[in-house]
């Protein structure tokens, strides 16, 4: 199988780190320049016609975009360590944490980034700054609401690591590189405690 990835990028660090996480071995990174809009190549875009990274191409040639469902099937071909949940009904509390941390802190973080920072104009055109702002407004709402969540818990979807730990800390990494954000400036002690305990996770240094 091949992952195709873009250094720096959120999207496919979520993935890799997923794989770390997993231990997996058997799937090659295939690097897409941004910067050069080879996203956008006819090439890569008969692999995605949505002209996003990651992707993931199958060994009988199909091909599988979106995050979260590259990390499903990721899960069913290396089941172990579980990070999806174990039977349907922990399964459901986890994929809840993980789409809140996807759309609520996430995205927030992403739309706020695209259309503020000059260094992302060539990727997202027309920028509309306002919007930007206003989404970095939101991020605030969102960072003080997982910040009590993390008040009584150690991991984001309950006692141990999941893939929505993956998820939240992703985007906060994506928030602290441009935009400069650190909870511990807001005071959220929960929440930057449990950030720089993932961050010594070898899957996270790994990517």
């Amino acid at each position: 199988m091949k992952l195709y990835t873009s250094s720096r990028a959120p999207n496919p660090r979520r993935v890799l780190m997923f794989m770390a996480e997993k231990g997996v071995a058997d799937v090659r990174t295939v690097q897409v320049d941004l910067g050069t809009a080879e996203h956008r190549s006819e090439a890569f875009m008969a692999l995605n016609p949505m002209a996003q990274v990651p992707v993931l191409e199958l060994d009988d040639g199909r091909t599988l975009a979106e995050t979260r469902a590259i990390c499903t099937y990721l899960e069913g071909v290396h089941p172990d360590p579980n990070l999806m949940g174990e039977g349907f009904e922990e399964r459901a509390f986890i994929e809840m944490m993980d789409r809140r941390c996807e759309l609520q802190l996430f995205l927030r973080i992403a739309n706020c980034i695209r259309h503020t920072h000059p260094g992302l104009a060539p990727l997202e055109q027309p920028q509309f700054a306002e919007f930007g702002a206003a989404q970095g407004a939101k991020v605030r709402e969102s960072t003080h609401w997982l910040d009590g969540v993390l008040a009584d818990r150690d991991y984001v979807a309950g006692d141990r690591f999941t893939i929505a730990d993956i998820t939240a800390f992703c985007a906060l990494e994506f928030a602290r590189g441009l935009m400069k954000y650190r909870p511990a400036d807001d005071g959220l002690a929960n929440l930057q405690a449990w950030r720089d305990r993932i961050a010594q996770r070898p899957s996270a240094q790994a990517v």
